[in-house]
């Protein structure tokens, strides 16, 4: 990875593209309801899914858009069985399996946007970023244009704090207008 330092003088680390990512349900989810899944294999030469979470993808309560594209997912996507995830932390079954997955793989990044799963993963010394901090590596690498990425966002079921997203937007505009 190395720091990418923008014009506006924020300094976001980008990771290279030979790195790890275990993923959440919840980015996963999205990214496929959006049209973005791709960026995964993109971005990261490893993209590893927990079994808990595939479950969590395949179940009923699932979009049926969601529950097709795991049940003939790509090749570049591992399912992997998982080590005993800690229930201790009151965390979701595909949380707690992707925080066990990315410590025993020894992950690059964590890709998930429940709050208390993010703090367990950084309190546990893992890099974690959620669906919009996915989003925002890939448009600083001209892969996608954020602002349209992010109102696709807001047409599904997701959630974020609006002054995030409205700074997450503001930053991003003024990459794309000094470009």
């Amino acid at each position: 990875s190395c720091d990418f330092r923008s014009p506006s003088g924020v300094t976001t680390r980008v990771l290279a593209p030979d790195t790890s990512v275990i993923a959440d349900t919840s980015p996963v989810n999205y990214l496929i309801l959006i049209g973005h899944i791709d960026l995964l294999s993109g971005m990261f030469e490893r993209v590893v899914l927990p079994a808990a979470v595939w479950g969590e993808l395949s179940s009923s309560d699932a979009p049926s858009v969601v529950q097709r594209w795991i049940a003939d997912p790509p090749v570049w996507l591992e399912i992997v069985e998982t080590p005993d995830a800690d229930p201790s932390a009151g965390l979701h079954k595909g949380e707690a399996a992707a925080i066990a997955l990315a410590e025993a793989l020894h992950a690059d990044l964590v890709l998930m946007d429940e709050r208390k799963g993010v703090n367990v993963a950084r309190g546990k010394g893992l890099r974690v970023t959620g669906t919009l901090g996915l989003l925002e590596m890939a448009a600083q690498r001209g892969l996608i244009d954020f602002a349209e990425a992010a109102e696709r966002l807001r047409q599904t079921t997701f959630r974020s704090p609006e002054t995030l997203l409205e700074l997450m937007l503001k930053r991003n505009s003024r990459k794309d207008g000094d470009a």
